[in-house]
């Protein structure tokens, strides 16, 4: 906090930003993808391009879409990458509305890049510095309101082998939350209580077996509380009875929200959390 924030002359962000990027925010953004991505890649050319050319040639047709032969250039260069970098701003400051912002983070994260890394963590940092309501997973711009969740989330989708089958369904769901033009909620819960089954298969060494026998195993082998057996096995029931969120928009039935969507997602992540510090995998 500022001496500013703490004496009370300029007021503490007090609510998360949600639809929206404040010129503080704006600004950060923008910075972190200069001196984080752009400016992090080679202008070497063994080959006759640049990294830094070659990424700007993948934003200009595959982001923008736009045709080869009219990408920025120079007397000397087929490709002008700080002609693409002006052509950007241009549009980021101008022409881009807060979620096109974003659609652009979403796709230089997922660009296959050593940087990137640590460009999703710089990005991360800074959405958390500047009071969003949004962070950046597995290449998926999403809304989560707590760091609790985040914290949940982050370490779920840690990258290990043997958990690979748990790391993809934890991944699905949050595309699915993710997707802002046609989000699946119902499909999202269903893919969050799919890590857990698969989890637990994982852990009674049984790909065959129904997460109730699974959990069943669990409660005796490793000493599960019976009332989080309980809890899960009806969640289970929840996603796959014929009241449950397969049919939610039948009659009398309720729509599935991003609320319920993100409610299961964290639970998910939190009780996958449990087992792996419990069972230490």
């Amino acid at each position: 906090m500022r001496f500013s924030q703490r004496i009370g002359k300029t007021p503490i962000k007090a609510l998360l930003q949600v639809e929206s990027i404040d010129e503080s925010l704006n600004n950060r953004l923008w910075n972190l993808i200069l001196e984080h991505f752009f400016y992090k890649f080679s202008d070497d050319d063994d080959d006759g391009q640049s990294d830094r050319e070659l990424v700007c040639k993948i934003i200009w047709t595959e982001f923008y879409g736009q045709r080869i032969d009219l990408i920025p250039n120079s007397t000397y260069r087929d490709v002008s990458s700080y002609g693409v970098i002006d052509y950007i701003k241009d549009w980021y400051f101008v022409k881009a509305l807060w979620y096109h912002k974003f659609d652009f983070v979403e796709f230089i994260s997922k660009i296959k890049v050593p940087i990137v890394d640590n460009f999703i963590k710089l990005t991360n940092e800074a959405l958390k510095t500047e009071i969003s309501a949004y962070r950046l997973f597995a290449g998926q711009i999403v809304q989560i309101t707590s760091e609790e969740e985040i914290i949940s989330i982050e370490e779920a989708l840690i990258n290990s082998d043997h958990l690979k089958p748990v790391n993809e369904h934890l991944r699905k769901a949050l595309e699915m939350l993710a997707d802002k033009k046609t989000p699946n909620y119902r499909n999202s819960i269903k893919e969050s209580i799919s890590s857990i089954e698969a989890m637990c298969k994982i852990i009674v060494k049984d790909e065959k077996a129904t997460l109730g026998k699974a959990l069943a195993i669990i409660e005796k082998q490793y000493n599960l509380h019976s009332s989080l057996k309980e809890a899960y096995s009806k969640i289970y029931g929840y996603a796959s009875d014929a009241n449950g969120i397969r049919h939610a928009m039948i009659e009398g039935g309720l729509p599935v929200e991003f609320e319920d969507a993100k409610f299961m997602l964290v639970s998910c992540t939190a009780f996958i959390n449990y087992l792996k510090a419990k069972l230490k995998m």
